[in-house]
């Protein structure tokens, strides 16, 4: 075969050599030592398929592997590159495993706020999913396995998970759900999961206008579309709506699938497609040409790993107050408290379900803080007795209180808050030390009761192994704090923007989306409601100031200066208002930049919006995109309610 010959021209090649049995044996899973497994056709050369969850790392009980930040904790660094070597370190392990298809990243839109798998997302906004996922795709992909971007799609609660149908008008699809698999697609992620749920009343694995008309259709996608473990319903109906691969077994697609070739219900030409698109993916990442010899027994560690896992834990850390300059902490700091179970006995460093990964080892905020400073007395109390912290925490210069709350595939978090042992530590902690620094161990969105009182707080999400070194960097201001939110704080769970039986988790397994596209910071700026931390928020240990904002067409210039003491990073958030008449939320995130400035050093920052991409909306009428006319407004800011910039722009 010719190897100039593109990844389609090679599959055809040897599609056209498969007998029909031989192309039905990959269509579906069997038994095996992954999660997943698809056999080889040794007459043909064509190698197996291991199949792996891999959102945090090599999942599913597998040793030998880093625990990583999870996906959101990486995403709130909103930087491309971090996003990039995360996926690409993640990859190698799984690759040195054997795995050849890593079932991630996972870019499922965290519209319920207690979302049990919010911690795998890439948060609440499509523009910031969209823009990071390419980056996730191209950092597995660069290791010749394949990414599989899921859960294809509105997937976004695990309440009745397999049982709902979650009922989206067709503009909100588009403009919210989609984004992040479009970007996925352009980015050619080799295969794509369908997901448990059903859409408008359709289950998803077998649902004709999302995965044939959207996806392999507007989208344009050409690869491969597998089922999430058991959401494959059908045979003939999965088959012809757009299914190529049953997962984990052969139930529909194993002997039924042959019976339904045989009788003409399903086509030789959809067979054909199916495989094709099997074949042209492992072609696209080189499967064929760069053999894997690992297996899921191999250590895959490697200390560069465990140096980047520190290194992404602390740029993913969020500074969400600092009053009076508490932080950073000065390493001359005499005696520091550390407080709360979270802070060494039972640290919460990452999610649980498909995304869980079994840690060789974690480093407890204690021991990160005492290896940073081992001259100074840190001294710790666990969550209860109250009493015994609140005796630590008076005895010490500062006192630091970990905080914690769980998360897991299969349910959906009961409450936003942290409980009222965790919140009675916080206060009785405050009482007797105002010197107090809160750190939170969440999964997504928090209430936070007593955050007017505290005086510094800072959102770890789930940073993985590394943890307390981690988390040491950054409150002694090794690093200075440069993440963002990639969701929205609410002040109390009645501002949050699903927050009907309606909305979820439904009524008779009917979850509707009423709220279309007010998700997350859309509503509260719709509804005038102040978060208690905005999306996009995110301070730093230095500062910064906007100016010289100019719009000439569609290109948008401003400059950004460090006018603070030390060296920083800052994030420079674009949003567009729409001309009232298109119906959209009062801002959409467009654009940002991540920049990196010494004291007193400023930089120009210059995009051009798209017209199509960025200044469009969905157009039911012709199903596609529509150009709005008239003036938009620009908001150049350091959040969605940060805003230090405004002008207009004209189209």
């Amino acid at each position: 075969m010719n190897v100039k010959a593109t990844p389609k021209q090679r599959a055809q090649a040897l599609l056209a050599e498969m007998t029909l049995q031989e192309k039905l044996s990959m269509v579906h899973g069997y038994g095996g030592p992954y999660v997943g497994n698809v056999n080889a056709i040794d007459r043909l050369k064509i190698p197996a398929l291991h199949l792996e969850d891999g959102p945090q790392g090599v999942a599913d009980g597998v040793r030998n592997t880093t625990c990583w930040p999870s996906a959101l904790t990486v995403v709130a660094t909103w930087n491309e590159s971090a996003v990039y070597q995360y996926a690409r370190a993640m990859g190698q392990e799984q690759r040195i495993k054997g795995t050849n298809i890593m079932l991630g990243p996972m870019v499922n839109i965290a519209r319920v706020a207690y979302g049990g798998r919010n911690f795998e997302s890439y948060g609440e906004d499509p523009h910031l999913a969209a823009h990071l996922v390419r980056h996730s795709v191209a950092g597995i992909q660069s290791n010749n396995i394949m990414a599989c971007t899921k859960h294809f799609v509105d997937n976004n609660q695990e309440t009745d998970r397999t049982t709902v149908s979650e009922n989206v008008d067709e503009r909100t699809q588009h403009e919210i759900y989609y984004p992040a698999f479009k970007a996925a697609a352009q980015a050619k992620s080799a295969s794509f999961m369908c997901s448990y749920n059903l859409i408008n009343n359709t289950y998803a694995c077998e649902n004709y206008q999302t995965l044939t008309v959207d996806l392999k259709g507007e989208m344009q996608y050409e690869g491969f579309v597998m089922s999430d473990w058991g959401a494959t319903h059908s045979t003939v109906k999965s088959a012809n709506n757009g299914l190529d691969m049953e997962m984990p077994g052969a139930q529909y697609f194993g002997q039924d699938l042959v019976n339904a070739v045989n009788n003409g219900q399903v086509s030789k030409t959809r067979v054909d497609d199916m495989v094709l698109r099997i074949l042209q993916a492992m072609f696209q990442v080189g499967l064929f040409d760069n053999p894997q010899t690992g297996n899921l027994g191999d250590n895959s560690q490697s200390p560069a790993h465990q140096q980047l896992a520190r290194e992404l834990a602390a740029e993913a850390t969020v500074l969400l107050k600092n009053e009076k300059n508490l932080l950073p902490l000065s390493v001359n700091t005499r005696r520091i408290a550390v407080i709360g179970d979270d802070g060494d006995k039972n640290p919460t460093v990452a999610g649980g379900g498909s995304g869980h990964v079994n840690a060789p080892y974690v480093i407890s905020p204690l021991q990160g803080i005492r290896k940073r400073v081992p001259s100074a007395s840190v001294t710790y109390a666990a969550t209860s007795p109250l009493s015994t912290a609140q005796q630590v925490a008076r005895s010490a210069d500062v006192a630091i209180v970990f905080v914690s709350t769980e998360s897991s595939e299969g349910s959906d978090r009961s409450t936003l808050g942290l409980g009222s042992e965790q919140d009675a530590l916080v206060r009785g902690v405050l009482a007797v030390q105002p010197n107090t620094i809160v750190v939170l161990h969440v999964p997504g969105a928090t209430v936070m009761p007593w955050a007017a009182q505290v005086p510094a707080i800072l959102c770890a999400f789930f940073p993985g192994q590394e943890d307390g070194n981690a988390i040491a960097d950054v409150l002694f201001g090794d690093v200075n704090p440069s993440a963002r939110l990639p969701l929205t704080f609410p002040v109390t769970e009645q501002q949050i923007p699903v927050n009907t039986p309606q909305q979820w988790p439904g009524i008779n397994k009917q979850a509707d989306y009423s709220e279309k596209l007010l998700v997350g910071y859309r509503w509260y700026d719709a509804k005038q409601i102040a978060p208690q931390f905005a999306f996009g928020h995110g301070l730093s240990y230095t500062t910064f100031q906007y100016s010289e904002l100019r719009v000439t067409g569609r290109t948008i210039t401003f400059k950004v200066l460090n006018v603070g003491s030390r060296a920083g990073a800052e994030v420079a958030q674009v949003y567009i208002g729409f001309p009232n008449s298109a119906g959209e939320p009062p801002k959409n995130l467009r654009r940002f930049f991540k920049v990196n400035l010494t004291s007193g050093e400023s930089t120009t920052i210059t995009t051009t919006l798209n017209a199509l991409d960025d200044l469009s909306i969905w157009d039911i009428v012709s199903k596609s995109w529509k150009p709005v006319l008239g003036v938009f407004q620009v908001y150049i800011g350091a959040s969605s309610r940060d805003i230090r910039l405004t002008g207009t722009l004209n189209q």
